[in-house]
């Protein structure tokens, strides 16, 4: 898909060699055959990286033991959904699980590649999909977990992300258009006023912002956009640029733009083909779209996104609408539907094994309408459950396990997934992380949530850059011996006037961090010692 000014300027590194012998979407058609042979016997091509364009990926650390990555738009799933992941994890016991990502989206551990026909079918039979998921294509889009139930809200984003999702992937059947990027893509919607979609950090969000009376959507060559309405137009400033890798973490930038609902999906699709025709395909670490922005400048990068839709985009309005703290949305709350409530339940660093899943599917479909919500923090939200039937809802044993009212460290807690499952982590993050705080919570008292991050390795899927205190996994030394540690990042900022932290500490090992914490919990973020147990 790149064009020939692009293609002589790059000398084509080894990813855009095999995709240019063949397309990733091309294994769709090979599943059974990869089934039949065996993982073993799979070319290594198709098995480490093609797979990926199916959501299927190889992990070295668990040879044979494949994980699947769903798309799941704006996070929202059913019950009879819920149940036929569930039944996937099910089959491989112990060694089966799921994983809430920090995209709203679901990871399946422990699959064996024999399986995936029958997988694929009974994902086909409830509507749910994993391609485009992996290597070199938009990952699940993000928007706000309470969209359609926030009486507060300004913009319901559920639409309008199923629209993109079904234009990026044809409905979900694979839309080879857009399955040769430079590199992957982010994109987010948000239309409520706390920034839930953590929008800075995407390589394209759309932020809710009004226009003065008179001004619509975008302006085509000779176009009148007047409005008789007095009242302000609502739409979206735009941010482009936001990624995280090994080698640079950058804030989304504004582009100067603004832009009425409608026009959302051809800007997104403009915004991939300049993406996709133009970016670096020659060095994998500057290959993301601010890599483009930056050599081109923005004000270009803008007016080839203009050339692409066949008009101009407006300015900016002058402010977003981002005015709010961020919620987690643990905890119940009334919906704008008279009589209803929407229920957050905090999911321990996101992990979930098959029971889990069969029960959060039941307490849906008994208290609520069968819908299920995922966070980017990693949780859950069960909506649509009537005040007859929430006090009962709140005596379910599921909910002793998966709390409405966790502790102020353990609520704000997020963590991708370590060196357990994960071949580029440097140390093991989720247990880790879970008692390291369960033991924190013992000593200290809190007088509010403290978000503190884990990440396995600078890929930073833990995106360590927007929490209170984040944590990068890394190697250090200590005693002359080689031990797991972590680079300590603090100042993160989300919800309003969002911005990225940076490293205050290298190399802090991990059996010396407990104390550390401690010290920063105390210094700043109003902690105090718990008295000593009396007897």
């Amino acid at each position: 898909m790149t064009d020939t000014a692009t293609t002589t300027k790059n000398s084509l590194n080894k990813f855009e060699k095999f995709k240019a012998e063949k397309d990733g979407l091309a294994v769709k058609e090979e599943i059974e055959k990869f089934a039949s042979l065996g993982w073993e016997a799979m070319d290594e091509t198709d098995r480490d990286h093609r797979l990926k364009w199916v959501g299927v990926f190889f992990r070295p650390v668990t040879p044979g033991k494949f994980m699947m990555r769903m798309r799941m738009p704006n996070g929202i799933l059913t019950s009879n959904q819920m149940r036929a992941l569930a039944s996937v994890v099910q089959r491989y016991g112990d060694e089966g699980s799921a994983d809430i990502t920090t995209r709203q989206n679901i990871q399946l551990r422990g699959i064996s590649i024999e399986d995936l026909p029958d997988i694929f079918n009974r994902f086909h039979a409830v509507g749910l999909t994993s391609i485009q998921s992996g290597m070199d294509n938009i990952r699940n889009i993000t928007g706000d977990p309470v969209a359609g139930l926030d009486g507060d809200e300004l913009y319901d984003t559920r639409d309008l992300i199923q629209q993109i999702q079904d234009m990026l992937t044809n409905k979900g059947e694979g839309n080879p258009e857009f399955t040769n990027l430079p590199r992957k893509f982010n994109i987010a919607i948000t239309g409520g006023r706390d920034n839930s979609v953590h929008a800075e950090i995407n390589d394209l969000a759309f932020v809710p912002a009004f226009k003065e009376a008179g001004v619509q959507g975008c302006r085509g060559a000779g176009e009148e956009v007047t409005n008789s309405s007095s009242s302000p137009t609502f739409g979206f400033n735009i941010l482009v640029g936001g990624f995280f890798s090994a080698k640079r973490c950058e804030a989304a930038i504004p582009l100067n733009a603004w832009v009425a609902p409608e026009d959302v999906l051809s800007v997104c699709r403009a915004v991939l083909e300049v993406f996709r025709d133009h970016g670096s395909r020659a060095n994998r670490l500057k290959s993301r779209l601010m890599w483009l922005i930056d050599e081109w400048g923005i004000e270009k990068f803008r007016q080839e996104v203009e050339k692409r839709l066949g008009k101009s985009l407006l300015p900016a309005a002058p402010k977003d609408e981002i005015d709010w703290e961020k919620r987690d949305h643990i905890g119940v709350y009334k919906q704008k539907q008279p009589g209803l409530n929407y229920v957050g339940l905090h999911i321990p660093v996101g992990r979930l094994y098959a029971e889990d899943m069969f029960g959060i599917a039941n307490l849906a479909e008994v208290y609520g309408s069968g819908e299920i919500r995922l966070t980017v923090e990693q949780n859950i939200i069960i909506p649509n459950v009537p005040d007859s039937r929430l006090a009962t809802f709140l005596t379910e044993p599921l909910l002793e396990r998966f709390s409405i009212d966790p502790g102020l460290l353990s609520r704000s807690l997020v963590s991708c997934t370590g060196a357990q499952f994960c071949n580029f982590a440097l140390i093991e993050t989720k247990n880790r992380a879970l008692a390291m705080i369960k033991a924190l919570e013992a000593e200290l008292i809190f007088t509010r949530p403290v978000r503190i991050h884990w990440t396995g390795c600078p890929n930073s899927c833990g995106q360590p850059q927007v929490a209170d205190i984040g944590l990068m996994g890394t190697k250090t030394r200590k005693d002359g011996k080689t031990v797991e540690g972590v680079d300590i990042y603090m100042g993160g900022k989300v919800g309003k006037d969002a911005h990225l932290g940076t490293c205050v500490t290298k190399g802090i090992p991990c059996e010396d961090l407990q104390p550390v914490l401690r010290e920063l919990l105390l210094e700043n973020f109003g902690a105090r010692l718990r008295e000593p147990a009396t007897v």
